[in-house]
């Protein structure tokens, strides 16, 4: 276990700086609250440890190997967080309708799968335990990463949840809006990094 804090503490640093899940989850705590959003959280965890598992198992050289492949999925990346950027922009927490919630499990499973930072953390991550055979990678990794990113995804959303005392007008939440989706819109650009 000792041989592994070095991992811990990477994977900490990696997944608690901001980057997509901590933008989509502060916002989904702030707008929709805390336990609305537990769905969210739970994929989250779930699929980064599964996208970090799959690492364990060669996929990221398979990636390196294919530059075709690694751009086509920068650019799918790329394109969706701009989407979810663009609804953050037009997003009205004060009009909200009955389409407007939180992701549910499955869509934030599903969003690691296009979520550069996820990749690149778990990529960087397989150096950590690159004397271990590929079984052991796999799930060194994906217990590390879901474990560690439930308690980062628990803060970034409580820290959202509390955040909304603060948004008590329409302009402020408007502002907090439009920040959050300039802070994804910039990711978006970083994918080709």
């Amino acid at each position: 276990m000792a041989e592994l804090l070095p991992l811990f503490g990477f994977v900490f640093f990696g997944l608690f700086s901001p980057g997509p899940n901590v933008i989509l989850l502060t916002t989904s705590g702030a707008r929709f609250g805390f336990s609305p959003t537990i769905p969210h959280i739970l994929g989250v965890a779930v699929g980064v440890g599964i996208t970090a598992g799959i690492t364990g198992f060669g996929i990221g050289a398979i990636l390196n190997a294919q530059p075709a492949l690694t751009l086509v999925l920068k650019i799918i990346a790329s394109l969706w967080i701009l989407y979810m950027a663009y609804m953050l922009w037009q997003a009205n927490p004060a009009k909200q309708s009955t389409k407007d919630r939180p992701f549910t499990f499955i869509e934030a499973v599903l969003f690691q799968w296009v979520n550069p930072k996820v990749w690149a953390v778990a990529l960087s991550a397989t150096a950590y335990v690159a004397t271990l055979t590929p079984t052991q990678q796999a799930t060194a990794l994906a217990g590390t990463f879901s474990g560690i990113n439930l308690g980062v995804c628990l803060f970034w959303t409580a820290a959202g949840s509390l955040l909304s005392y603060l948004l008590a007008n329409p302009t402020a939440w408007r502002v907090f809006m439009r920040i959050m989706a300039l802070a994804l819109g910039l990711f978006s650009l970083l994918v080709f990094l």
